[in-house]
C-alpha cells in the first residue's frame, strides 16, 4: 500500500485534514532554547509510529513541495521515512519559538549553495527564531534532528552494523586520509574495525555538514579525524566503546594545525546507531574556560509523546566532558 497516492490540494480536502488534526493530534509541548553550547537531539523510530491517522497529522503540517516529494518516493517505507523527517523538524523547531506559537505549517526554509536546509524568517519579527539552527540525518530506522542557538550544527547517524558491500580497508583507502587508514588497518579484529570505521564515517559527515558544505563540497580526503587515544600513539585498540578521549579534527591543508573551531560528540543511540555531533566552539575570552559541548537527548513520537533519554537507549562515547 501507498501512503500518499497524490498531494492533497483541493479546499474540501484541506479543511477535511484540519478537523482531523486538531481532534487528533496533542498540542506540542513547549521547549526552552538550548542554552549556549548546548544541543538538543530529537528522535523518531519509524517503526512505532503505527498510526495511519497520525501520519496523515504529520502529512497535514508540510509545504506543498514538501508533499510532492513524499509522494513521488517509491513504497511505502520511503515515504514514511521522508515524511517523518520533515515533519520531526517542522515539529521540533515549532516548540522554540518563545516569544509566540508558532504553527508548523508556517515554517519556511531555503538552502544554501552546498544544498544544507536552513530557516528562513524574512517575514518572522521574532528575534530569537533567526538564531536557532538545525540538521537532520536519518537512516531507514531511526530519524534524528539536532538543535542549537547561535552555533552551526552538523549531526550524523549510522546503523552501528552498517553493511559494506567492499572490504573495509578498500572502503576507507577511497575516501579516508592515509593517517585513518593506518588507524584503521592497525585494529586486528574485524569487529572492532568495523565499529571504528563506522564512527570515523559518521564524525567526517557531522564535520561537512557543520560547515554547511556536505560530502560534494568538501571531500573527506581532505581532513583527517583523530581520536584522543590515537592521537597519543595508542595503537592497540580494545573492544571498548566507552573510552575515546578529545575528538580533533585536521586539514590536510596545513598539515600542523588543528582546528579549533569545532567540538563534537560521539554517542551510541538507541543501542543500534552511532550518532556524531559537531558544533562550532563558543568564542574564547581571555581568561575564561570554553564551555563544553552539553547534549539533551528526547525520543518522540510529534503530537503523541515526547521522552527524555538517557541510561542504555543513549550512551556517549566520547567528545564530552
Amino acid at each position: 500500500m501507498i501512503l500518499f497516492r497524490r498531494v492533497v490540494t483541493s479546499a474540501m480536502n484541506a479543511v477535511c485534514f484540519q478537523r482531523t488534526f486538531a481532534a487528533a493530534a496533542s498540542p506540542l509541548v513547549p521547549v526552552q532554547l538550548p542554552s549556549r553550547m548546548e544541543a538538543h537531539l530529537w528522535y523518531v523510530v519509524p517503526d512505532e509510529v503505527k498510526s495511519s491517522s497520525l501520519l496523515h497529522d504529520y502529512f497535514d503540517i508540510l509545504s506543498p513541495c514538501e508533499k510532492e516529494n513524499v509522494s513521488r518516493k517509491r513504497g511505502e517505507q520511503l515515504q514514511k521515512a521522508a515524511l517523518l523527517a520533515r515533519a520531526l523538524v517542522r515539529t521540533t523547531i515549532a516548540r522554540y519559538q518563545i516569544n509566540g506559537q508558532v504553527d508548523p505549517r508556517s515554517l519556511k526554509f531555503k538552502k544554501n549553495i552546498h544544498g544544507k536546509p536552513e530557516l528562513e524568517w524574512n517575514d518572522n519579527p521574532c528575534q530569537s527564531a533567526s538564531r536557532l539552527q538545525f540538521n537532520i540525518s536519518h537512516t531507514s530506522s531511526l530519524i534524528l534532528c539536532g538543535v542549537t542557538v547561535d552555533s552551526p550544527i552538523g549531526v550524523d547517524l549510522e546503523e552501528k552494523q552498517r553493511k559494506l558491500k567492499n572490504d573495509i580497508l578498500a572502503f576507507a583507502r577511497r575516501y579516508f586520509t592515509p593517517h585513518e587508514v593506518k588507524f584503521l588497518s592497525s585494529i586486528s579484529d574485524p569487529g572492532v574495525q568495523h565499529q571504528y570505521f563506522v564512527k570515523l564515517w559518521t564524525l567526517k559527515e557531522s564535520y561537512v555538514k557543520a560547515l554547511g558544505r556536505g560530502f560534494s563540497g568538501l571531500p573527506f580526503k581532505m581532513f583527517t579525524i583523530q581520536f584522543g587515544n590515537a592521537e597519543k600513539g595508542d595503537s592497540c585498540i580494545s573492544g571498548e566503546t566507552n573510552n575515546e578521549g578529545e575528538i580533533i579534527v585536521k586539514s590536510l591543508e596545513h598539515v600542523n594545525s588543528v582546528s579549533s573551531n569545532w567540538q563534537f560528540a560521539l554517542l551510541e543511540l538507541a543501542g543500534s546507531h552511532y550518532a556524531a555531533i559537531c558544533m562550532e566552539k563558543d568564542e574564547a575570552v581571555e581568561g575564561r574556560v570554553p564551555t563544553p559541548m552539553k547534549l539533551t537527548v528526547r525520543k518522540t513520537i510529534p503530537y503523541m509523546r515526547d521522552e527524555f533519554i538517557s541510561g542504555p537507549d543513549a550512551v556517549v562515547i566520547s567528545g564530552l566532558t
